[in-house]
This record gives structure tokens, C-alpha cells and sequence, in this order.
């Protein structure tokens, strides 16, 4: 049992409290400055602060350093470098530099960088990120960094974010002194990413090739029980599955990762983890490592976690909700609407704020989330749908409502609950309720962005959002700055009522998952991109891309960049999909399927030696079989032509479109024949476990 949980968190983390007993007063006081104002840090102070953090590292038993980065794979990278320096005696020294502390060179050349470096161009370079605490992990010192080619390209995910915090801090914080707060010096955007995932026996998984090869299930008929009974979400957990969650919080605790939240989800074998907020880039650090130890202890209780957005078809699939807010360095949340939101001018500013950047960049949001996973679940009864709209709710629709009409807002009463039984304790109702099919929702304090797939990287679209907010923001100080401060009040609500009045259509309050919906955005000129190739496209549109070179995000190389790792990305996903269900469909499915037909061909032909009867169901079995396996055959021919056509095709959106409309139709075809012939199969002749092994026998 997990004793002195105070004591256990954060205990392979330098952070504030490491860094004030192992620095010297004034090189913590540079170091604090560095990571508070985004100062440059001098090379002194920088071998001050590695020799400390080598010898606190080296205490905890660790040999090895490296610098961890989040490359455009999605995915997070790292090599490995000892603390030794050989001496002429044949010994070594434990030795570590502010120079190797700021800056690494691993290899860039196998990393995707969409054009923007020929593959013999190997050198790239990695920046410490001081605002992302060091830590230590099975023995090696972890230095959080940023990628970046020879030539300054920016070939990560963290460095965008980077830039985007600070644009949305400096855009932030004008408009903050406009409405007379000159104290704030920054503000600091917070995301909170809850975690969905499933975990299945280490030994099915291994059976499975289409999990081990694409991470989703490309076969499988639907068990009789799946989650129509409701009886999993919230259910208690079993043995194994709070093992697991036990020894996860603990580790995700020594990170110094808030894990705060566990329980069972909706689907069968499904279950979530959420933390506490946390600054937006070490959120989002934290989030890769969360992922990275879901898998690395499941494993060590002989499961296996899914992250894939749809494991399994007929089910719910998994998402991430990215929860954002804005907090300004003085500890005041601008998105906290308090108890008279009406009244509350700094508010309704940020407010409207995001309400502008949403509808503006619909399609950025949309496509932040894009993935070859992801198309599986958005708009299904389990996410939102692919349509970006905003929930308000009840009081603040009420109060935005009021204001484009010039109309009085009177203050909404809290209702006491009562539950009608005396024993049970009285409590206020929230004036709004929530809405689980808005993907964009106001949850009281903060917006939950509810469109992103389990294994994204939540950096992407936090990039977005900052972007889109910094230039909402951009755009109101030109409007403000010269206006009198007596007259600030008036300006700023015709400012929010315009506003208001130019982007309602983007505020929605009802059912996403409505075709009503479908034709009332459609009427209201929203964007609905289905598809990953669809929406991608408008990461190059000459909007966004002012957008992102306006604020320094991205250059418009590292756009065009992106775009085609993206577009290269769907594509060799798709591929590996369809070659892997091609090769268990040969080797695994139809050997199967013949040698059942044959069981029972043989099996009819025994028993006419003894019975003359008509075995007229038998034969319709064989019959059945037979004909799936002719179907599936030629689906499977199909297939494979498609798959070699779409290696001939150069144009990267042209070859992106031909898998999502030629080559997915065709193994959606061979699953609906294969799933139907696998129920007529016995237990003991499929080839590999099947869904009712796999989701209910954790």
C-alpha cells in the first residue's frame, strides 16, 4: 500500500523544491526569472544549474542523460548519453555541462520533416525547455527539449506550443492592461487532457496481427453482450484492472504528474484517467509520458493498453478532452465568470474572445484532431460530431443573448436541490448543464475541447486555440487602445455585442448528434469535414496561414511542411491497414474458414454412409461458408490491385483521397462478409481471439 503520498510526489522530479536546496541563491534566482519571464539563460548560470541536476539525478541512481523531444512521429524520442569522462588513469569522472544540459545534435535525418531537409542533411539540434521540469526514469536524467533542423526549422510539436503560449501571453496581456491591469505581466494558458483507454490480455493481443500492426481490430464479430446494459461506466474495478491503476498513479506520481481521477468507461474493457491542470506545455509533456506508462505497466500485469481511437468496431471509442483555460500570472482565471457574469467586463472580453476564434478557425480546430484514427469516432454516438460548434449554456447564452439586444440580464438564482429523502443533504444546482455532444463545451471555468483522439499529442490543437484566441485578441486591442479610459466600459460592450452579433451562428446548445443539426449548420455555413483528407487542406489556406506567420507560430515552410507529413501520415496508415488485413485475411481467415467447411463437408458425407437423410441445414452451412469464402477472396483481390494502384499515384492529397474512398470502402466490404461467416465459425476455429474474449475476460 502507498504510504506518504506527499512525500512520493514529484520525488524524481527537479523542480522548485529540488532546485532551491541544490542551487546557489542567485543562480535559482536566474533560473526562476528564466522560467518565469522567458529570459535568456547565460552558459554560467547553465553549467550551475547542471552540475546540480547531475548530482541530484546521480543520487537517484541514474548513469545517463538524454534529451527528450516530441518529433512530428506523434510519437516521443530520445538517445541516451552517459555521465562518464574517461581520465588518463583508466578512470572515469561523473561529468555534466551547461553546455550539454542546453544543447544536444541527435541525428535529424530519419525524423519527418515534410521537404524541409534533404535526407543527408543529419544535423539537427535540441534546446532545453527550463519552463518543463527535468526528471529522472529508469535510470537516465530526462531533459525535456525542443527539435529544430540546421537551419532553425522548428521539426517538433513543442516548439510551436511554445510559440503560441507566447503570443497568446502577449496579446493576453495588453488587452488586460487596456481594462486596467498593469500588474499582470503574463498570462498562461492550462490544459487539463483526460485520458481514455482500453486493456486486454497481453496473451490475445499477440494473437491479433491488426493490433499489433494498426492498433485496432480490423476483424471481429460483435459478442452477444457489448454495452447496451450501461453496467460498466463508473462500474467497480476488477482485480487486475486497480492493480494496474494502483501502480500507475504511483509511478505517474514520482513525475510529479497529477493523476486525479480513475474509473471504469462506458465500453467493455474501456476506462479513463484524468490530472489535475497543468501549464499548457507541461501538460502536454506530461500527457506523452501518461501514455508511455499506461502501456510500459501494463505490461508488467500481462495487459496490454490500446490508445488506438477505435480498438474495437460495434463499441464506444476513446478520446482525449483537452480542458483550456486562461490564467494570468497574479493567479486569475479570465475564463471564471464569477457570480455576476453580466457585469463582469474582463470576462465577456475573453469570452467572445474565444467565441471569435472558434468560428474563424473552425476548420484549423477540425483539423488538429484529423487522423486516420480519429475518422472512426468523430460523429459517432460516442464523440462529438465532426461539426465545431460551441455550448454555452442556459445563464451565459442568457447573458450574450441580453447584451445583443441591449436587454437587462438578471441574475439566475441558484436552485436547492432536494432529493426527497431527508436524510440526504441539500445542495445548489448549476445554472447550466453539460452537454456531452458539443465539442467545444463551457464547463464553469474553462472550455473542453472534446474532439481529440485518445493518441494524439495534445500539443496540436492547443497550438490552434492559442493561435486562434491571441489573434481574437490581437485584433479587439487595435479596436481598444486608443479608446479614453472613461470610455472603456461603453467601447468594450459594443466591442462584445458586435462581436457577439457577427459569430453567434457558431454557438450552439442542443444535440450534435441530430440530423436536424447537420442541415441547421449547414444553413448557418459551418464547416462539416468528414475526413482526414478533407479537412487538410486548409492548413494551407492563405488564412491560416497569415494566421500562424503573423504570430510567429509557424514559418510557412514548417506549414507546407506539416501538411505533407499529415498527408503522408493518413496515407501509410491506411496502407499498413489494408496490408495487414490482406495478410491475415490469406493466411489466417480463409485457411480457417476452408478448413471448417471441409470439417463439415466431411462430417455430412459420414453421416449419409450410415443415414440417408437430406442434412439439409449442413449443407446450407457448407453452402453459407462457400460462398463467404468466394466473396471475401475476391474482395481481398480487389484490395490488393487498389493497394499496388496507390502506388502509383504521386500527388500526396490526389493518393490521400484514393485510400479514404477506394481502398477503405473494400476492407469495410471484406469486414461486413468476414464478421458475418466468423459467427458461424466455433470457438476453437478462429484463428485468433475474438471480441468476447478479449473485452470481458480481464
Amino acid at each position: 500500500m502507498t504510504k506518504n503520498i506527499p512525500e512520493l510526489y514529484g520525488s524524481l522530479v527537479f523542480n522548485d523544491k529540488v532546485m532551491k536546496q541544490k542551487l546557489p541563491k542567485d543562480v535559482y534566482k536566474t533560473l526562476r526569472k528564466t522560467i518565469e519571464n522567458g529570459t535568456h539563460l547565460e552558459l554560467d548560470v547553465a553549467n550551475s544549474v547542471a552540475v546540480a541536476m547531475k548530482e541530484w539525478a546521480v543520487e537517484l541512481g541514474a548513469t545517463h542523460f538524454t534529451h527528450w523531444f516530441q518529433p512530428m512521429t506523434g510519437f516521443t524520442a530520445e538517445k541516451h548519453d552517459s555521465f562518464i569522462s574517461p581520465t588518463d588513469n583508466g578512470e572515469v569522472l561523473m561529468e555534466f555541462s551547461g553546455k550539454e544540459l542546453v544543447k544536444g545534435e541527435p541525428d535529424a535525418s530519419s525524423f519527418p520533416s515534410g521537404g524541409l531537409r534533404a535526407t543527408f542533411e543529419a544535423r539537427g539540434y535540441t534546446a532545453w525547455d527550463p519552463t518543463s521540469p527535468a526528471f529522472v526514469k529508469d535510470g537516465t536524467l530526462y531533459i525535456p527539449t525542443a527539435f529544430c533542423s540546421y537551419s532553425g526549422e522548428a521539426l517538433d510539436k513543442k516548439t510551436p506550443l511554445l510559440r503560441s503560449m507566447e503570443a497568446l501571453s502577449k496579446e493576453a496581456t495588453k488587452i488586460l492592461h487596456l481594462l486596467g491591469h498593469p500588474e499582470v505581466t503574463g498570462v498562461s494558458t492550462t490544459v487539463g487532457p483526460e485520458q481514455e483507454y482500453f486493456l486486454i490480455k497481453k496473451e490475445d493481443y499477440m494473437k491479433r496481427k491488426d493490433l499489433i500492426f494498426t492498433g485496432r481490430t480490423l476483424l471481429g464479430a460483435q459478442p452477444p453482450k457489448g454495452q447496451e446494459m450501461e453496467d460498466h461506466y463508473f462500474g467497480s474495478l476488477k482485480p487486475q484492472v486497480a492493480a494496474f491503476m494502483h501502480d500507475l498513479d504511483e509511478e505517474l506520481w514520482k513525475l510529479g504528474i497529477p493523476a486525479k481521477t480513475k474509473h471504469n468507461e462506458v465500453a467493455p474493457a474501456q476506462h479513463e484517467l484524468a490530472p489535475v491542470f497543468d501549464t499548457a506545455n507541461i501538460a502536454v509533456d506530461h500527457n506523452q509520458l501518461t501514455m508511455e506508462l499506461m502501456k510500459k505497466i501494463a505490461d508488467k500485469h500481462d495487459l496490454v493498453c490500446l490508445l488506438h481511437e477505435k480498438p474495437f468496431d460495434g463499441i464506444n471509442g476513446s478520446g482525449k478532452h483537452n480542458n483550456w483555460s486562461m490564467v494570468t500570472n497574479t493567479g486569475v482565471n479570465l475564463l471564471d465568470p464569477g457570480k455576476t457574469p453580466a457585469e463582469n467586463i474582463q470576462f465577456l472580453v475573453f469570452l467572445v474572445a474565444v467565441i471569435k476564434a472558434v468560428d474563424e478557425y473552425a476548420d484549423l480546430m477540425r483539423l488538429s484532431v484529423a487522423s486516420a484514427g480519429n475518422d472512426h469516432r468523430l460523429g459517432a454516438n460516442e464523440a462529438p460530431p465532426a461539426i465545431v460548434s460551441i455550448f454555452l449554456g442556459d445563464e451565459l447564452t442568457g447573458v450574450l443573448k441580453a447584451i445583443t439586444n441591449d436587454e437587462f440580464f438578471g441574475k439566475i438564482d441558484k436552485v436547492q436541490m432536494n432529493i426527497g429523502a431527508t436524510v440526504l443533504p441539500h445542495f445548489s444546482k448549476d445554472t447550466t448543464d453539460r452537454n456531452r455532444t458539443s465539442p467545444f463545451a463551457f464547463t464553469g471555468n474553462k472550455f473542453e475541447f472534446r474532439m481529440l483522439g485518445s493518441s494524439l499529442s495534445v500539443a496540436g490543437p492547443n497550438v490552434v486555440l492559442n493561435s486562434a484566441v491571441a489573434e481574437s485578441l490581437s485584433e479587439f486591442y487595435e479596436e481598444l487602445k486608443d479608446v479614453p479610459a472613461d470610455a472603456m466600459c461603453d467601447a468594450v460592450h459594443k466591442l462584445v455585442k458586435e462581436t457577439l452579433s457577427k459569430h453567434k451562428r457558431i454557438i450552439f446548445n442542443g444535440n450534435g448528434y441530430s440530423d436536424d443539426w447537420v442541415l441547421e449548420a449547414e444553413k448557418r455555413g459551418l464547416y462539416n469535414f468528414k475526413s482526414t483528407p478533407d479537412v487538410l487542406p486548409c492548413f494551407i489556406a492563405d488564412k491560416n496561414i497569415e494566421l500562424f506567420t503573423k504570430h510567429q507560430i509557424f514559418t510557412e515552410a514548417e506549414i507546407q511542411s506539416r501538411y505533407e507529413i499529415l498527408l503522408e501520415n493518413y496515407s501509410k496508415t491506411i496502407r499498413i491497414e489494408a496490408k495487414t488485413l490482406s495478410d491475415m485475411i490469406k493466411k489466417e481467415f480463409l485457411p480457417a474458414l476452408l478448413a471448417y467447411a471441409d470439417q463439415v463437408t466431411c462430417t455430412v458425407a459420414d453421416r449419409k454412409k450410415i443415414v440417408d437423410l437430406p442434412c439439409t441445414q449442413e449443407i446450407k452451412l457448407i453452402t453459407s461458408l462457400s460462398s463467404s469464402y468466394e466473396k471475401i477472396s475476391c474482395l481481398e483481390e480487389q484490395l490488393e490491385a487498389d493497394t499496388a494502384k496507390a502506388e502509383t499515384i504521386e500527388d500526396a492529397l490526389a493518393l490521400a483521397h484514393f485510400y479514404h474512398e477506394s481502398i477503405i470502402p473494400t476492407m469495410d466490404a471484406i469486414r461486413e462478409v468476414a464478421d458475418a461467416a466468423e459467427s458461424l465459425l466455433p470457438h476453437d476455429a478462429l484463428p485468433y481471439p475474438g471480441y468476447s474474449d478479449m473485452l470481458f475476460y480481464v
